[in-house]
């Protein structure tokens, strides 16, 4: 019960994250001809969810949790920035950064250990 308990307790957050990028992605994809966007043409729109698609799915693998990181969290910090530029609320996008590397670190925290030689 406790290795269950455990293995459940290091992915909630992955999950949680997923839960968030996966629908982004599809309504990027789907829904391609949004307005109010600073970029208009719906094929970058398309090829940003495909992006966040693959991120999201190399983030999910653990073999290759530190690109799909790293990918998605440059993607956020972009946003961050395009967020401070139209003057709209970034805090929401600044957290969703730091509990991508937070669910990632939590999944392989020897990724993040680096060894010291004395």
């Amino acid at each position: 019960m406790y290795k269950i308990l455990r293995i459940l307790l290091i992915w909630l957050p992955s999950v949680i994250i997923t839960l968030f990028y996966v629908p982004n992605a599809l309504d990027k994809i789907f829904d391609s001809n949004q307005t109010g966007k600073i970029v208009v043409n719906s094929s970058i729109m398309i090829a940003t969810g495909i992006f966040l698609l693959v991120s999201t799915a190399l983030f999910l693998y653990n073999k290759t949790i530190l690109i799909g990181t790293t990918l998605l969290a440059l993607y956020m910090t972009f946003i961050v920035f395009i967020h401070i530029y139209k003057g709209k609320p970034y805090e929401v996008a600044i957290l969703i950064v730091m509990a991508t590397i937070f669910a990632s670190y939590i999944r392989k925290p020897q990724l993040y250990n680096q060894k010291q030689e004395i």
